[in-house]
């Protein structure tokens, strides 16, 4: 019994089964990956081997050369004229005159004016006086001290107040004048400023003249006889 034939179109088909498996086993297998990275990784590593190109910068321009100062110009000295000296022809020596000691007929006779005297000379102007001394500086004027009633020690007591002042609300400020002795006491006193009541300005005034005391005024240290202003107050409560 004859073998069957294998046709064309079989064979073909056969073909590129047995070439597909073979593909499927060789990437199982792993030989394309294989050879895959045999061949890419040369050429990345010549892609990245390559050196870059060189950047070539554009040459700056020369800086201008400045131009050379002008050189000064040289003026020529003017020329000096000379003149010729033309020297006088020498001219032939005359005879000297001899001076005759005897006198001329004609010459007037008789005696020479006397010379005038020569002039006194002019004597030197006196020395100004010398400057008066200055006066003497005056004194200093003395120092003064007035008298004085606030010291601690006098213990001056105060003025009674009039009971009427007190009703009619009578109150001011007297000034007494008082002439204080070597001693502290007063020898005179009057009102030197009224407090516009009389009864106030009698009791300041008897107050002052025969109930105090005061410390003597000074004049450069030694007590004596001396006025003074002492005001004394009359102020309700």
């Amino acid at each position: 019994m004859p073998s069957p034939r294998i046709s064309r179109n079989a064979v073909i088909a056969l073909s590129v089964v047995a070439l597909h498996v073979g593909l499927i086993w060789a990437l199982q297998s792993g030989l394309v990956l294989r050879a895959a990275e045999l061949i890419v990784p040369a050429e990345v590593l010549a892609q990245f081997i390559e050196p870059p190109a060189p950047k070539v910068e554009p040459a700056s321009p020369a800086p201008p050369v400045p131009p050379a100062p002008p050189k000064p110009q040289v003026k020529p000295a003017p020329a000096v004229e000379r003149k010729a000296v033309v020297k006088p022809a020498v001219q032939p020596q005359r005879p000297l005159a001899i001076a005759d000691p005897t006198p001329s007929p004609n010459a007037p006779t008789g005696n020479l004016a006397p010379a005038e005297p020569a002039p006194a000379p002019i004597a030197a102007a006196p020395a100004a006086p010398p400057a008066p001394p200055a006066p003497p500086a005056p004194p200093a004027p003395p120092a003064i001290q007035l008298p004085s009633s606030d010291a601690d020690y006098l213990q001056n007591p105060l003025p009674p107040y009039p009971k009427l002042s007190k009703q009619l609300y009578e109150q001011g400020t007297v000034i007494i004048r008082v002439l204080v002795g070597v001693d502290g006491l007063a020898k005179k006193a009057d009102i030197q400023k009224s407090s516009g009541f009389s009864r106030l300005d009698e009791i300041a005034l008897n107050t002052a003249l025969h109930k105090w005391r005061y410390v003597p005024g000074k004049r450069d240290g030694v007590a004596v006889e001396m006025w003074v202003n002492a005001p004394i107050s009359f102020k309700l409560d």
